[in-house]
C-alpha cells in the first residue's frame, strides 16, 4: 500500500482502453487514485471526476488524452505542480512537456503500464 496520489487524466471504463487497464493496476497495487474524464464512469468502485480536484497534493499525473483534449487541463496541471507527469503514447504534448520541465517537474513520454510492469513506476 502506498499513499502516493496518482491522477489518471482521460480515464475510461472501457476494458479495452489502456487508461482502464492502468487504473485497475494502480488500484490493485494500493495507490490513492483520482480518475478524471470528460465522461461519467468508474473503475473498480472509483468514480470519475469531471472537475479537476483542487487542494490535493498529487504525486503523478498520467495522461491518456491527445493534446487537443488536454487544453482545458493545461493550467490546472501546472497549478497542481505534480512531482511527475507521464505522457502515454498518443498523449505526447511538447509544449506542456517543456513548461513542466522548466518548473522542475519530472516529465516522461512513456507507457505507464510498462513502468508498472517493470517496477519502475
Amino acid at each position: 500500500m502506498t499513499n502516493r496520489k496518482v491522477l489518471v487524466l482521460g480515464a475510461s471504463q472501457n476494458p479495452n482502453r489502456y487508461s482502464y487497464l492502468v487504473a485497475r493496476r494502480l488500484i490493485a497495487e494500493g495507490y490513492a487514485l483520482l480518475l478524471v474524464s470528460n465522461k461519467e464512469g468508474e473503475v473498480d468502485g472509483v468514480s470519475f471526476e469531471k472537475k479537476w480536484p483542487v487542494d490535493i497534493d498529487i504525486d503523478t499525473v498520467t495522461i491518456y488524452m491527445n493534446p487537443r483534449n488536454q487544453t482545458p487541463y493545461l493550467n490546472l496541471i501546472l497549478q497542481v505542480n505534480p512531482k511527475r507527469v507521464i505522457f502515454n503514447p498518443g498523449a505526447e504534448n511538447p509544449i506542456l512537456y517543456n513548461q513542466l520541465k522548466e518548473r522542475g517537474v519530472e516529465v516522461m513520454n512513456v507507457c505507464t503500464l510498462v513502468l508498472l510492469s517493470t517496477r519502475q513506476f
